[in-house]
């Protein structure tokens, strides 16, 4: 049981701290420019599309992190069930926030501020949760063949 626990809090850990590196990744490859629409802080589609790839994989490693860690037994469940709930939860607020339309300027924008300025749309948010956990099923499938 403990084993489980242990699995499902580091593999959390893995896949935040993964998360993080891969958003800054893809942000430093893409600019400002190609993550957000012309002269807005509207999210771009490649944007989304990316961060929807780079949230399955990330979530396919965790599930295997978990299973890996756990030696079996329904810690990727555990994982997928914390991953939707949690999701979920940090989700909602997306809903309370107003849409502002800033005016984005031109060349470069600090990463920082373009987390803070950054829209996306209301639905995006509600499928990482869902997104994440499926992964992290997958990755828990994939220890088990191997």
């Amino acid at each position: 049981m403990a084993r489980s626990i242990i699995a499902v809090i580091v593999s959390y850990v893995v896949m935040f701290v993964l998360i993080f590196l891969a958003f800054t990744a893809e942000y430093m490859l893409l600019g400002a420019n190609h993550a957000f629409r012309t002269g807005s802080y509207e999210s771009s589609h490649r944007w989304i599309v990316i961060a929807f790839v780079v949230n399955f994989v990330v979530a396919i490693i965790g599930g295997f992190i978990c299973a890996v860690i756990a030696k079996g037994g329904k810690a990727p469940l555990a994982l997928a069930i914390v991953v939707f709930v949690l999701g979920l939860l940090l989700a909602i607020p997306s809903l309370m926030v107003e849409k502002a339309n800033a005016v984005r300027p031109g060349g470069d924008i600090p990463m920082f501020e373009a987390m803070q300025k950054a829209k996306e749309p209301r639905w995006v948010p509600f499928t990482f949760p869902i997104i994440g956990a499926i992964g992290v099923l997958v990755g828990g499938k994939l220890k088990r063949r191997s």
